[in-house]
């Protein structure tokens, strides 16, 4: 699944003319969005983990290319929001509904029983992970 996923991010990546940083972007702003949040540059610099120059990088290849603007923030000028457009929601959606749809069969085709079950699976499988620490919180110090 983790393959075929990534090799579909990058035939996104391509179809939409983007890098991987530009889609996940749009992905961040538009589930914000969704959920009635506002995001600026500084919280798009830590979901990615970049620096703000990479930041501002990212947003101007976007805004560019038409898929993000920039707006002052309502209460604090000295600050700035960004938003998708109309345009990023038509190319994701042009781009990744059908798969979506596909998905969302599978996962109506499953058993109740089958479907807690994956998600419990799911979970553990997320409890694992998040578990890891980097070498140098485990006390490893390179030679």
């Amino acid at each position: 699944y983790r393959a075929s996923e990534m090799a579909m991010r990058r035939r996104t990546q391509d179809s939409m003319g983007m890098g991987e940083n530009d889609l996940l972007v749009l992905q961040y702003l538009m589930r914000a969005a969704g959920q009635g949040g506002e995001v600026s540059p500084v919280d798009i610099g830590r979901y990615l983990g970049v620096s703000t120059p990479s930041v501002t990088g990212i947003l101007d290849r976007l805004e560019r290319s038409g898929h993000l603007k920039r707006k002052p923030h309502p209460q604090d000028r000295r600050r700035l929001l960004v938003e998708t457009t109309d345009l990023a929601h038509l190319e994701v959606r042009r781009t990744l509904d059908g798969m979506h749809a596909r998905m969302m069969a599978a996962v109506r085709s499953l058993d109740p029983d089958d479907a807690d079950a994956i998600v419990a699976f799911l979970q553990a499988m997320t409890e694992a992970v998040d578990a890891v620490e980097p070498p140098l919180a485990q006390g490893f110090v390179p030679a």
